[in-house]
């Protein structure tokens, strides 16, 4: 084997490694999240700004969409990240996926009114 295909080898066992790693990584968090199955409202976001909605439970991932502040919104589960911070999963029209559950108020589905 020339040091060509020894050197591509390494570099495709190291990728492998590292996608498995990764998915360990990611699938524990997602095992230990509950059910919340509950309405919300986006609070504690400026008037002037937006709650960006993430791909995934973590503030450097790719953003998905954007909720505007006092917009209501289902909450489908929520997730302990890191025993910091609680991520939810929260669904609205065309949007889905994680916010901060500092941003998110319960609400009692009378205070929603028709919408």
């Amino acid at each position: 084997m020339t040091r060509h295909y020894e050197n591509l080898v390494i570099a495709a066992f190291a990728g492998i490694l590292i996608v498995v790693a990764a998915a360990f990584a990611v699938t524990p968090t997602f095992a230990a999240g509950y059910p919340v199955d509950m309405t919300a409202r986006v609070s504690g976001v400026a008037e002037w700004d937006v709650l960006n909605v993430r791909l995934w439970p973590a503030h450097y991932s790719q953003k998905v969409g954007y909720l505007d502040p006092e917009t209501f919104v289902w909450v489908e589960r929520c997730i302990l990240v890191d025993n910091a911070t609680d991520w939810c999963r929260v669904e609205r029209g065309d949007v889905a996926g994680w916010v901060n559950s500092r941003y998110l108020t319960p609400v009692d589905p009378d205070e929603m009114g028709d919408l």
